[in-house]
C-alpha cells in the first residue's frame, strides 16, 4: 500500500519571510549577548533600537503587504486628529495568500511582543531603569505593528462581509425584478 503524503505547502515568499524575522531576531539577540560584548549602554541602546525600528519599517511596508495582503498607516487631518488609514487586497487575491506566510507573519509579530515583555521584566527585576527603556521603545514599536495589522484584518473582514450582504442583495433583487418583469 503506497501511504502518499500530501504535499507540504512551501513558503511562497521565502526572502521577505527570512527578512521579517532577520531584524526581529537581530534586535532581541543583540540586546541580550550585547552584556557579554560591550560596556555601553549608548551602544546597546542606539543599536538595539535601530534594529528594532528597522523592523518596524519592513514589517509595516514590506512583509505586511506581501505576507498577508494589508497595509496600514496613520494621517493627521486638517483637525489635527489622528486618522488610521487600511489598505487590503481583494477577497480574490487574500484567498490565494499563502498559509505558511501567513502564519510565520501572525506568530513571529505576537511572539516577539511577549519576548520584549519578558526581557521588560527581567530588567525591572533586575532594577535596570536604563534597560526598561530600550525594551520599552522596542516593544512600542512592535506593538504599533500589532494594532496596526490587527484593526487592518478586522476592516477588510468587515469590508468583505458588506461586500458579500452588497453582492447578495443585489442579486436577489435582480432576480426579483426580473420574475415580476416576466409576468
Amino acid at each position: 500500500m503506497d501511504f502518499a503524503q500530501p504535499p507540504v505547502e512551501n513558503y511562497a515568499n521565502p526572502k521577505t519571510c527570512f527578512f521579517h524575522v532577520l531584524f526581529k531576531a537581530a534586535a532581541l539577540a543583540f540586546y541580550i549577548l550585547s552584556a557579554l560584548f560591550f560596556n555601553s549602554f549608548v551602544i546597546i541602546f542606539v543599536v538595539t533600537v535601530l534594529l528594532s525600528a528597522l523592523d518596524f519599517w519592513v514589517v509595516k511596508n514590506v512583509s505586511g503587504r506581501i505576507l498577508v495582503g494589508l497595509r496600514w498607516w496613520n494621517e493627521i487631518n486638517d483637525l489635527g486628529e489622528s486618522v488610521w488609514k487600511f489598505e487590503c487586497l481583494d477577497q480574490e487575491s487574500l484567498a490565494r495568500m499563502n498559509k505558511k506566510d501567513s502564519w510565520l507573519f501572525w506568530w513571529t509579530l505576537y511572539l516577539s511582543a511577549v519576548a520584549w515583555i519578558v526581557l521588560g521584566i527581567f530588567s525591572l527585576i533586575r532594577f535596570q531603569a536604563d534597560y526598561v527603556l530600550v525594551v520599552g521603545v522596542c516593544l512600542t514599536l512592535n506593538i504599533a505593528n500589532i494594532v496596526g495589522f490587527t484593526r487592518c484584518r478586522k476592516d477588510a473582514k468587515k469590508q468583505i462581509q458588506q461586500f458579500a450582504t452588497q453582492t447578495i442583495a443585489s442579486r436577489f433583487s435582480s432576480t426579483l425584478q426580473s420574475a415580476f418583469s416576466v409576468v
